[in-house]
């Protein structure tokens, strides 16, 4: 019977592991919405949040009109080294292997002079990690700046720092004058992803028992008019957003709704009056601010029994994992076109690997050659019956075998390097190692995924097992030997 009820899902919208997880444990599940629930069109938010950033730069009389908003030049997971005025990517050790000055990639050269005794601490305020998709903008406006700051452009500005400084203070001022939500508001079909299979999932979650909560830092109008815009038309009849869920909190304040106390407002109309919460909160109520204890406090549960699930590597997850101890999922969306790519580069991938075998194996044969002939000329050690000449024949064929298998391998390890982007790669990759992305991921985020909607199939009832974790010194089983 198997795979009768089951349905086949596609590799890209999987639920990946890293700690076991039985959903059936999980008494509450809380919910980030910008990015989590909601999905926007990543391109045209973060396009209208550059054009704002420029629309202020050109206003203080910067030089940037013919600067344009360029996806492609950043990825989640980047890191702004704010000393230098440098974009890096670093390995899960902090070791930088890829590096760009503004918008030009840094030489080999260049790059090892910056950072061969320097490794990336995130609790040094001199590195900037992109949490989030809403950090797109921000990297790409401060890498463009970089270059006219470096030709003497920006007379204004003392240093990179600043002018980091100064993009994250007009990215952040946009967001809080509201006027890239007032837009989206205004014309949500331009910039909003529909899921109808996210209500759906809320649904079975909800019906299987367990307590559903929305924790956003949006305010309370943008939340309303948002999750009903992408929530009640897929609902039965009769049922609005609001009745998924048992709790809702907005302006949230994270990451110090999770560290922090602070009193909640009741939200009182839908206009969104409010007023002190005197005494303890109540099922179906919308409140703003708070604190992670309090709503502890009023489920009756805590730590392990709560799974929260958000798109922001440190808001959403890593806190919640450190301090609270909660269950973490967290969504990465890009993740979908980097499996895809990665499938699509199977046969090619499997083809360099029989490559770097057969170089693995003639690079150990040069060197036990190298070092006959050292022998032979010290006169020390055991020696090989082979005369040096013939030692000498053996190593150039097998260096002039090796030079025929580096012109295949190398476009090949140049397009694995490359794949989902040609300027930094896979985004849970940096060269052979797990990039720093990949790393947090691993530490903080119990399970990750693509999209919420990706636990429907799974069902609220699924126990989700973690692979067993490879170490360099393991090997494949001898062949025929099952567990």
């Amino acid at each position: 019977m198997s795979g009768k009820y089951a349905p086949g899902i596609p590799p890209e919208r999987g639920l990946f592991c890293n700690r076991t997880l039985n959903m059936r444990a999980i008494k509450a599940v809380g919910y980030d919405m910008d990015y989590t629930l909601i999905h926007y069109r990543v391109e045209e938010w973060e396009r209208r949040a550059y054009d704002y950033m420029k629309k202020h730069f050109l206003s203080r009389g910067w030089p940037i009109a013919h600067l344009e908003f360029q996806p492609e030049m950043v990825t989640r997971g980047l890191i702004v080294d704010t000393e230098t005025g440098n974009l890096v990517k670093a390995n899960r050790f902090g070791f930088v292997k890829r590096a760009f000055h503004g918008t030009r990639a840094l030489e080999f050269d260049k790059q090892r002079e910056a950072y061969s005794r320097t490794m990336v601490d995130l609790a040094d305020r001199r590195w900037v990690f992109l949490n989030t998709l809403f950090s797109l903008s921000e990297a790409c406006m401060y890498a463009q700046l970089v270059d006219l700051l470096d030709e003497r452009k920006l007379t204004e500005v003392l240093g990179y720092e600043e002018l980091y400084r100064k993009v994250r203070k007009t990215l952040d001022t946009a967001h809080m004058e509201g006027r890239l939500k007032g837009e989206i508001l205004a014309d949500p079909d331009r910039f909003i992803v529909l899921d109808p299979e996210v209500p759906l999932t809320l649904l079975d979650q909800r019906h299987a028992g367990k307590k559903l909560l929305l924790i956003t830092n949006s305010e309370w109008s943008y939340t309303a008019a948002i999750m009903s815009y992408s929530f009640d038309r897929f609902l039965p009849e009769g049922m609005k957003w609001r009745d998924l869920f048992d709790v809702v909190i907005v302006g949230a304040r994270k990451p110090e709704f999770f560290t922090t106390r602070s009193p909640f407002f009741e939200v009182v109309t839908e206009e969104g009056l409010l007023r002190p919460t005197i005494g303890k909160m109540q099922l179906g109520t919308a409140y703003l601010g708070g604190s992670a204890q309090q709503t502890e406090e009023y489920l009756g549960l805590s730590g392990d029994e709560i799974l929260y699930v958000g798109d922001h590597m440190f808001g959403d997850v890593h806190v919640t994992k450190n301090v609270l101890r909660w269950r973490t999922a967290l969504i990465l969306r890009e993740l979908e076109e980097e499996i895809v790519a990665l499938r699509s580069f199977d046969v090619k991938e499997i083809e360099l690997e029989h490559l770097m075998k057969e170089k693995e194996a003639l690079e150990a044969e040069v060197c036990s050659i190298r070092i006959a002939i050292q022998r032979k000329r010290g006169g020390y050690g055991p020696q090989l019956p082979e005369a040096e000449q013939e030692l000498q024949s053996a190593l150039g064929k097998l260096k002039s075998r090796l030079a025929e298998l580096d012109q295949t391998v190398g476009p090949l390890a140049k397009a694995a390097g490359e794949l989902n982007n040609s300027a930094w790669g896979p985004l849970m990759r940096a060269g052979n190692d797990k990039s720093h992305l990949a790393r947090q991921v691993e530490r903080y985020a119990d399970i990750y995924t693509s999209r919420v909607s990706n636990l429907l199939h799974a069902t609220p009832y699924i126990y989700l097992r973690s692979p067993r974790g490879d170490l360099p010194h393991d090997r494949a089983p001898v062949k025929g030997f099952q567990e």
